[in-house]
């Protein structure tokens, strides 16, 4: 789903939690920064914090691959704002992101927040994870 106004975009995307998959995420960001005309290294940042967000929730929300992640992005005229959200296990973290415990294959949160201006994790409602991070965009 796609919805535009003056002052904000959205579009709301789910995909399949496989891996193959997170490249529609990718080409969705894409789009996004074409609207804007983010300089390269931010669309770069970017793309890799998604992919990060994304190769978590499908490694770690579902024990099989029949689940989906659901990736919603809302472009303001400031901030490009990313939601990516599971319906699976979900996730508790710390009181602070930096007591995760970046085990082998644990960095993806650590890299995200090194890219990111705002990063929030927290249960859903309903079920499942969400990650949200914000990048501010200048003008």
């Amino acid at each position: 789903m796609f919805t535009m106004s003056s002052e904000k975009a959205v579009i709301n995307l789910t995909i399949p939690a496989k891996a193959e998959y997170i490249t529609l995420g990718r080409l969705a960001l894409t789009a996004l920064a074409r609207v804007r005309e983010f300089p390269e290294e931010t669309l770069a940042d970017l793309k890799l914090a998604l992919t990060e967000a994304c190769s978590n929730a499908i490694r770690h929300a579902y024990r099989t691959d029949e689940g989906t992640v659901e990736i919603i992005y809302e472009l303001e005229p400031d901030r490009l704002i990313v939601e990516v959200c599971d319906q699976g296990r979900g996730f508790v973290p710390p009181s602070g992101l930096e007591e995760i415990d970046f085990g082998e294959g644990g960095l993806g949160i650590a890299i995200i927040r090194e890219i990111v201006d705002d990063l929030e994790i927290s249960e859903k409602i309903g079920g499942g994870s969400r990650l949200r991070f914000e990048k501010r965009l200048g003008s």
